[in-house]
């Protein structure tokens, strides 16, 4: 996967912590996941929902 270095160096400094051992919140990167995945899934929704009306 490519990710763009000023995306990458945005999102490690959002997730960054110092007090955890891998140097990352894991709580809150996976509330970011999560945020975005419901996020994909109401946007698919819509579209499935536009694309089966007549």
């Amino acid at each position: 996967m490519e990710i763009p270095q000023e995306d990458y160096k945005r999102i490690e400094e959002v997730i960054y912590s110092a007090e955890s051992p891998v140097g990352i919140d894991a709580k809150k990167t996976h509330v970011m996941i999560l945020h975005m995945l419901e996020k994909i899934d109401e946007r698919l929704r819509r579209l499935e929902s536009a694309s089966a009306s007549p």
